[in-house]
């Protein structure tokens, strides 16, 4: 049977799906460096103890995503305070897209090919991160560094205007953010599908990732919505910087901090077994463009089980997408009635709505730990389909709930009705926060089912992780690439603020849900064939 299996993956190779030969011998050798056995239960504190070194492993992705929800709650929100108008924020993410279509197949590539020492996955972990902290300081002081270069000399509490030479230098750090944001979280979750193939399933490794992500999250969302950081480092201040752009700075400082530390535990604890020479698959010829070659052909190759996969991921992104830009922001707007550059009073309300929401993504990023820890039994139980399914009827009702708050809040927007309303409604905030809570359910399911399947899928027909997961991101920037440059006209075609887009995201949500039931395949985390994916 297994001779059968491996003369398959090679039959697939040759038709340019398969970027590593060999997989099965690769995690052979890591299990017998292991003194382990994949056919073996071995004992509970063996098991136990490769559990938990399978868990701090993963690290990173708890540093990343903290820097991660700092961007998610208040990048949006301060890019408008340098005179990035409402209409023109979701062309400021554009770098997402591009970034994940050029970045993650690149990295993917050579990831699954890669024969240093340390590692396939690690040196670009490395690379990504180190990238990281410089950006997030780039972000931070854009408004001083701005200054320097020719903005307003103004005091900060005085001017409500553009500063455009701080615009920039914010979009370059922002840039190079997503950039390495790309660079890091491929190859990680490859990481996650090779050291877990051999004990525990994709979806044990991918909900280990999501559980990490859900930390990061919760710290992150919990530095955002702290309003003390100038307070506490008070030299955060400048004439440029006020502050809510000192807070900001003290965010992406203990973000800096809390990335170099896991950065450092995941390089010291991932057994990661060097890749042969011989072993890697050098028929595509390699080079930056025979990358896009071998990408194109296994897209041409993919079984339609993966073809339907790679849908139903594009159409869920559509659905979260306006979610993920504008959450924040409607607190803000919406919810505490203010005004990024209005008047003093105004911009103050925005700054606390700001806060709030982050707070209210803390509640969710706790939601989707919880969650994490039962994804695994749920799609062995119902199967990754149906759990997938689920969760998109469920983000479909919160995004109706959050029109429906929204309207109400802002008066149907009727400018009447609306300009003199100032702070949240208690009612309305609550409510707000509760959506907010319960989403995190479903981010559980799209920050690790997806990836699971792939894993399942990819296994059956001998591909490595790494291509394989810059394959299933094109799913991804696709969707981010439509929101980002039609958010912006949409928003001024209904001018309406931020509603029209979650109506949007909710129609794709319920889209999803159904699709997810006809075109999913039955999988669920725990067959023959996902335990070879992509092994060393």
């Amino acid at each position: 049977m297994e001779e059968g299996r491996r003369g398959d993956r090679e039959t697939k190779s040759a038709a340019g799906w398969t970027t590593l030969s060999s997989t099965t011998t690769l995690e052979e050798k890591r299990q017998k460096a292991n003194g382990s056995v994949v056919a073996g239960n071995g004992d509970a504190g063996t098991s136990f103890r490769r559990i938990v070194r399978l868990f701090f492993a993963c690290m990173v992705a708890g540093g990343i995503q903290y820097g991660w929800a700092l961007q998610l709650s208040l990048l949006s929100p301060y890019s408008q305070t340098l005179g990035i108008s409402h209409s023109y924020v979701s062309l400021t993410w554009i770098c997402g897209p591009i970034a994940g279509f050029v970045v993650q197949p690149i990295v993917g590539y050579y990831s699954d090919r890669c024969t240093m020492k340390m590692g396939r996955r690690r040196p670009f972990i490395l690379v990504g991160c180190l990238i990281i902290c410089i950006s997030v300081m780039v972000i931070g002081f854009s408004a001083d560094i701005g200054r320097h270069l020719g903005d307003t000399k103004e005091h900060c509490s005085m001017y409500t205007g553009p500063r455009w030479s701080a615009a920039m230098v914010y979009i370059v750090g922002f840039w190079f953010l997503d950039f390495a944001n790309n660079t890091v979280q491929g190859p990680a979750r490859a990481m996650m599908a090779d050291l877990s193939a051999g004990h525990h399933g994709p979806n044990v490794g991918q909900s280990i990732f999501s559980l990490w992500m859900a930390i990061g999250s919760v710290l992150g969302y919990l530095s955002g919505a702290n309003g003390k950081w100038h307070e506490w480092f008070p030299w955060l201040k400048t004439a440029a910087c006020c502050d809510a752009c000192a807070n900001l700075k003290g965010a992406f400082f203990t973000a800096v901090l809390l990335i170099v530390i896991s950065m450092t535990v995941t390089m010291y604890l991932a057994d990661e077994m060097p890749l042969d020479k011989q072993d890697v698959d050098t028929s595509s010829g390699g080079g930056g463009c025979a990358v896009f070659v071998d990408l194109f052909k296994s897209l041409r190759n993919l079984p339609p089980s993966m073809f339907k996969l790679l849908a139903v991921t594009a159409v869920t992104w559509l659905s979260w997408f306006p979610f993920i830009q504008y959450n924040t922001d409607w607190m803000g707007r919406e919810i505490y009635h203010g005004e990024p550059q209005g008047t003093a009073a105004k911009a103050d309300v925005y700054d606390a709505g700001v806060r709030e929401g982050a707070m209210g993504l803390l509640f969710c990023s706790v939601a989707l730990g919880v969650t994490s820890f039962v994804i695994p039994k749920l799609c062995r139980k119902l199967t990754s389909k149906v759990v997938w399914s689920i969760s998109n009827f469920l983000v479909f009702v919160l995004m109706a709930v959050m029109v429906v708050v929204g309207m109400v809040s802002m008066r149907g927007y009727r400018p009447s009705l609306a300009a003199g309303l100032t702070g949240p409604d208690p009612t309305l905030k609550a409510v707000a926060l509760v959506v907010f809570a319960l989403i995190g359910i479903p981010q559980a399911v799209l920050f690790s089912v997806p990836w699971a399947v792939a894993s399942e899928v990819t296994a059956e027909e001998g591909g490595g992780q790494g291509l394989a997961i810059g394959v299933l991101n094109i799913a991804i920037v696709v969707p981010q690439l439509v929101i980002a440059l039609t958010a912006g006209p949409i928003d001024g075609a209904f001018n309406k603020g931020n509603t029209p887009a979650f109506g949007i995201g909710g129609a794709f949500a319920f889209i999803c849900g159904v699709l997810a039931l006809i075109w999913l395949p039955k999988t669920r985390g725990v067959s023959n064939a996902a335990v070879v994916a992509g092994g060393h």
